[in-house]
């Protein structure tokens, strides 16, 4: 009788091919080949279903700002009562006429003939003003209503061309006002679907051959991203169409880098898994289950803090932040569910052969050695090792230098005007036009009164230094009547009869023309002070218009980021307290974070402001950079901490650190130069907003992937030691 035991580890074969184990014989072949084509075959389908919807985004979104304000704010409810006062929805387009010599009767005579031409554009809707000339004779401006249902942008153009032809020698025209202003918005957003995502794949692909050096395997996770992208859009998509959520085109571009960068990070950690197990076991089946238990838990705890983070962006009074929250959190969903099953279907499909050329091989003598003692990041945990205190103390110390460049952040807002960088008609015309009328033609302040103290109102309007004149919506040919100290003064030779006003619901609408720009923060401070007037005088009058809007979304923004900020901290040390079972660790987490963003802000601050020039924030870049790099950052110590805490339980607290820190070093480091990559792709829309967010998270998941994952947080936990756990039962072990 033979004594020799019966082998029950598993073996590679002579080939180098898959053989079964214990585990993979109790699952039918049958099964293992058709559980992973069927998930295969359903992304492809979801696929399909998205991947033609990336041309027809537009059907479904808008970048009108009015929309997203809160229903309580002035500016809306002037905004919902217009249509009483106006017929249709006309967008106003301000054309402005330049000459380098003064324009004669002859020149005002052509440029009237070219308007009455352009007004019969299929995309103008409603009557085109007479030529208005300036007092200093060298210009002359004409408002043209285009309609709301038009493609601004073909609108703007087809009136350029039609203005521009013939006109006198010397004559410059330019297109401003709302259309032109929305117009260069709808321009600058116009390679959101192919220039913005082929940068951006572009990119990932780039890192993730230098990471892997295969050709195989960047493909199998760029395949894993696209397809969550497109099955995400295929659902964003129809609840916008059924009016559920609203979307512009920076919801856009941060849904699209945001899935990309996720289910990429996702996929290097799955993938780091599966080739620690296909070493230390021969089938891939069994390869497949360890990696999915032993990457479910950080994946599903990552994805849902950044999840449960977005959707504090509900607390928001604005829309455009508001619907953000749900649209990105479905983003986070299917980028999860993808590096969940479609890649591991994929990967098991591929077996070794993704790999290659640097397959991996079984070597089970491998598993204890806890990553590599030598290497970079060998190097990094000796360190640690050596002297913790002095690590942590000093980079704690170089990021609070970082967090005082804060103070520098102007963030209270940017002229429309100002949004798109480089070139802009809209902004040329709009200088132009302050240099010879009011700033503010074309872009009127609404103040929407009771008809009996039309006058009370007019005259507050009347002594306001920001106001050059008063107009009441009237039924004249121009639809207005200007209104003095008198009252209503009527248009034409002595003797014609004073207009009336036009009246809605018992309500007039006063128009004041602004001595600034619509859209700079003067004229918002114009805005502010007519309101506190009117609380004294007519409590009953609303002021609404393009510098209402501006004002009203500034505030908002402003109480969005008091509101949400501590909720996202608050939301996301309870997430941790119970992933990590502990309540010191999570706290020592969220403080690196928050230290490591008021660094990002600071450095961001003095770029922004130094190095490029730029007129100012948001207020909701801050805000938005807050989320995402509290939730994003806080995925990178969920993946070093989670599998620290797996290791201290066998190897006892330091020495998990250090394990810890060497096993996910790279994959880490892999994930945050890729979730960098994407973000920096949003720099490729030339808006302000987007360029700004894609410095402050690129920079920020940098510094927290470079010096608060790699140094700060190990050097601090293995210098705090066990009690890093309090109050769980691993704070009390012995080492």
């Amino acid at each position: 009788m033979n004594s020799r035991p019966h082998r029950t580890d598993p073996s590679p074969s002579p080939s180098g091919g898959e053989v079964s184990d214990g585990a993979v014989s109790r699952v039918p072949r049958w099964l293992r080949v058709l559980l992973p084509a069927a998930l295969i075959l359903v992304w492809v389908a979801a696929a399909g279903l998205g991947g033609p919807l990336f041309g027809r985004i537009d059907e479904v979104s808008s970048n009108d700002r009015t929309a997203y304000l809160p229903t309580t704010a002035e500016a809306t409810e002037v905004q919902e009562r217009l249509d009483g006062f106006t017929e249709g929805d006309a967008i106003p387009a301000v054309v402005v006429f330049v000459s380098q010599d003064a324009l004669t009767d002859e020149d005002l005579d052509v440029i009237g003939d070219r308007l009455a031409e352009a007004g019969g554009l299929g995309t103008v809707d409603g009557d085109v003003s007479p030529v208005i000339p300036s007092d200093d004779g060298v210009a002359a401006q004409a408002f043209v209503p285009l309609s709301g249902s038009a493609d601004l942008g073909e609108a703007t153009t087809a009136l350029r061309d039609a203005l521009a032809t013939d006109l006198p020698d010397g004559v410059d025209v330019y297109i401003t006002g709302p259309a032109g202003l929305s117009s260069d918005l709808g321009t600058a957003f116009a390679g959101i679907d192919g220039l913005l995502l082929g940068v951006a794949l572009a990119a990932v692909l780039i890192i993730l051959v230098i990471v892997y050096r295969s050709l195989l395997l960047p493909l199998a996770v760029l395949a894993t991203s696209l397809f969550a992208l497109c099955a995400a859009l295929l659902v964003v998509w129809n609840l916008a169409n059924q009016g559920v959520l609203l979307l512009s085109g920076q919801t856009q571009g941060i849904l699209f880098i945001l899935v990309i960068g996720a289910a990429t990070d996702y996929a290097l950690l799955y993938v780091a898994r599966y080739r620690e197990e296909l070493v230390h076991t021969p089938a891939r089946w069994t390869a497949t289950r360890r990696a999915l238990r032993g990457s479910f838990e950080p994946i599903l705890a990552s994805g849902g803090t950044v999840i449960v983070g977005l959707l504090c962006l509900l607390l928001s009074e604005l829309r455009s932040n508001s619907t953000l929250g749900p649209v990105a959190a479905i983003g986070i969903a299917f980028a999860m569910l993808a590096a969940l099953t479609l890649l591991p279907a994929l990967l098991l499909a591929m077996g070794r052969a993704a790999f290659w050329p640097r397959r991996p091989v079984y070597d089970p003598a491998s598993a204890q050695a806890g990553g590599e003692a030598g290497g970079l990041w060998g190097r990094v945990a000796g360190l640690v090792r050596a002297r913790p205190r002095i690590t942590w103390v000093t980079t704690a110390l170089v990021l609070a230098v970082g967090c005082l460049g804060v103070t520098q952040l102007q963030a209270s807002g940017v002229p429309q005007s100002e949004l798109v960088l480089g070139a802009s008609e809209a902004r040329t015309g709009q200088d132009r036009l302050a240099e010879h009328f009011p700033a503010g033609s074309g872009s009127p302040a609404y103040v929407l009164t009771p008809q009996e103290d039309l006058q009370d109102a007019a005259d507050v309007l009347l002594d306001e230094d920001g106001i050059a004149s008063v107009a009441v919506t009237a039924d004249t040919p121009s639809s207005t009547a200007p209104v003095t100290a008198d009252g209503i003064e009527a248009l034409g030779p002595p003797g014609t009869p004073v207009p009336e006003p036009v009246v809605s619901d018992g309500d007039v609408l006063l128009q004041a023309t602004l001595s600034d720009a619509a859209d700079s923060a003067a004229a918002e401070e114009t805005i502010r002070d007519l309101r506190a007037s009117y609380a004294d005088v007519v409590p009953e009058a609303l002021v609404g218009g393009v510098s209402a809007t501006d004002l009203d979304t500034n505030d908002a923004s402003i109480r969005d980021r008091t509101v949400i900020v501590p909720t996202v901290l608050v939301v996301i040390l309870l997430i941790l307290m119970l992933l990590l079972r502990a309540v010191l660790a999570p706290v020592l987490l969220i403080l690196t974070t928050v230290l490591s963003f008021g660094t990002a802000m600071g450095v961001a601050a003095l770029v922004f402001n130094d190095l490029l020039g730029f007129p100012g924030a948001d207020p909701a870049v801050p805000l938005f950079g807050f989320v995402f790099l509290v939730a994003l950052g806080i995925d990178y110590n969920i993946f070093l901490m989670t599998r620290v805490r797996e290791e201290s339980i066998t190897h006892g607290t330091r020495e998990g650190v250090l394990r810890g820190l060497r096993l996910t070093g790279g994959i880490i480091t892999s994930a945050g130069l890729v979730l960098a990559a994407t973000f920096t792709a949003l720099a490729v829309i030339p808006v302000l907003f987007l360029v700004q967010l894609a410095f402050i998270v690129a920079f920020g998941v940098l510094l927290d992937t470079f010096v608060v994952r790699s140094l700060l947080v190990p050097a601090l936990s293995y210098d705090v030691g066990r009690a890093i756990w309090w109050p769980s039962k691993l704070a009390r072990g012995r080492r």
